[in-house]
């Protein structure tokens, strides 16, 4: 412990035996290091902090989310540092009074660019803008006064971007979509007179919508429904006439002597019935009157086969046999031309294969663009409406919390603290280089460090003697040292209190 207690003293004395060096080293490092400190230029940095209000409750009506207006607030952080906005700001504030050129308004913009923030703090509607000046050619009061005029401009950009930025936006957008329906629409109509001259060649030959199969599916659907109607139809008719075979024509007992003719009695109910206003689709009234009219072609009512009476049921079997017969005939007229139609599309199948291709490329040619065509209409609606809901109830609201102020003080660099550091590196320096010239330098400060070097042993030390002119001397060079040490460190003080000067007239 003592050997190091030593040793110590032995480093302590080889430095104070240097110390007019080490004062020398730390002076020059000292002041070489206050004029790079001087040389960095102040920074003044202004702030402002802006709350935007995305919420509307008709906007959530009509689609137009929370999330959307989100997403847009960050399209307009994301482009408030375009080229073209930073050349509004520098045009448009005192940056413009060093500009001569296209050249040194784009250096502005670079440099702006570097120098200006806009972030979003936790809660996504307040947004922080900054903006730093720090050109060395300016003093410090055009400095901060350019900060303020940046932050400001930006928040004049950020307020222009959302205000008319949506309504020029939803302009050029239904400018587009109005563009692009007006192309649709003419396209649409020459697929539709394609489709109409196809019809006209091909597909008239078969009624309904739809291709050609789906035509020619719905005439056979249609063939076997009326088979089934028509098996029916023959089966009502061949019982019709079975009943009609087995009733008699006239019936015996009361003749044109004995009581009123049959005719008469016709005649009789037909007039009742129409007294009733029973009109002549009644089909009472239709089947009295084809009685009547049979009774007249049969001679009045009179006698008939040995002086009877022509029976009602046999006229009234016969009429209904009639109308069975009626739909028998127009159910076979029918199957029997959509058959030839069905036909005449099969042999022009054959003869065209490709007729079912075609129509099933101009129909979803159609529907292609019909699609097309309705979703541009319905976009176009769409943003025609958020526009108008944007224009009437702002989609964003700004409110200005810290307005940007002219900054008083510099941010950077922390010039007190610096200077403070240059003192201590300066003092660092000297000792360091003392202690180094003291390792290099070919001296034994004590005996023992002698006899370790040589090897040999040495009999004794003589100790210095001074006299009274030197101590006189040695007093004297002391009070210079101090006062060039204190010198020192009174020259960084006087730098700290000009630094805090300045900051109070700036």
């Amino acid at each position: 412990m003592a050997g190091l207690y030593d040793e110590l003293l032995v480093l302590l004395h080889g430095i104070w035996s240097r110390r007019w060096i080490a004062l020398g080293v730390a002076w020059g490092v000292a002041m070489l290091g206050w004029l790079g400190v001087a040389l960095i230029p102040n920074s003044y940095e202004s702030k402002a902090r802006v709350y935007v209000s995305t919420q509307s409750l008709l906007e959530d009506k009509v689609g137009i989310t929370q999330v959307q207006s989100q997403q847009e607030l960050e399209r307009v952080r994301s482009t408030l540092a375009s080229a073209e906005n930073l050349e509004k700001v520098v045009r448009e504030t005192d940056l413009s009074q060093g500009v001569s050129g296209p050249r040194d308004v784009a250096a502005k913009i670079t440099t702006l660019r570097e120098n200006i923030t806009v972030m979003a703090q936790a809660d996504p509607s307040m947004i922080d803008i900054s903006a730093v000046s720090a050109d060395s050619s300016l003093s410090d009061g055009a400095n901060a006064r350019i900060a303020q005029q940046v932050a400001q401009k930006l928040i004049d950009i950020f307020q222009e971007e959302n205000l008319s930025g949506d309504r020029t936006q939803t302009r050029q957008s239904l400018a587009f979509l109005d563009q692009q329906i007006a192309a649709r629409g003419k396209q649409m109509e020459a697929a539709d007179q394609r489709r109409v001259e196809f019809a006209q060649r091909y597909v008239g030959l078969l009624p309904g919508a739809g291709s050609i199969s789906q035509r020619m599916d719905a005439a056979r659907t249609e063939i076997n429904q009326i088979d089934s109607q028509l098996v029916q139809a023959q089966s009502a008719l061949s019982a019709m006439n079975g009943q009609l075979a087995g009733t008699p024509q006239s019936l015996p007992g009361v003749g044109a002597a004995g009581g009123p003719s049959a005719l008469s009695q016709a005649q009789s109910n037909l007039a009742g019935m129409r007294a009733r206003g029973w009109t002549a689709n009644h089909p009472d009234v239709i089947a009295a009157q084809r009685e009547v009219d049979a009774l007249r072609r049969q001679g009045g009512g009179g006698s008939a086969g040995g002086g009877g009476t022509p029976n009602p049921a046999y006229l009234s079997i016969k009429s209904m046999q009639a109308e069975r017969a009626a739909t028998v005939q127009a159910l076979s007229t029918r199957k029997a031309q959509l058959q030839a139609d069905l036909n005449a599309m099969m042999a022009k199948q054959v003869d065209e294969p490709g007729i079912a291709s075609e129509q099933e490329k101009l129909d979803r040619d159609y529907e292609v663009l019909k699609t097309q065509y309705d979703k541009l209409l319905a976009d176009r609606e769409e943003i025609r409406l958020r526009g108008e809901v944007k224009s009437e109830t702002g989609s964003v609201q700004f409110r200005v919390i810290n307005p940007p102020s002219v900054p008083t003080a510099p941010t950077a660099p922390n010039r007190p603290l610096l200077l403070l550091g240059v003192l201590i590196v300066g003092i660092g320096a000297g000792v360091g280089v003392a202690f180094a010239m003291g390792q290099l330098k070919g001296t034994f400060p004590t005996a023992a460090r002698l006899e370790r070097a040589i090897g040999l042993p040495v009999a004794g030390s003589i100790s210095q003697a001074v006299s009274a002119t030197q101590v006189a001397v040695e007093k004297q060079r002391m009070k210079w040292f101090a006062g060039a040490s204190g010198g020192l460190a009174a020259v960084c003080l006087l730098l700290i209190v000009v630094e805090f000067v300045q900051r109070g007239m700036a």
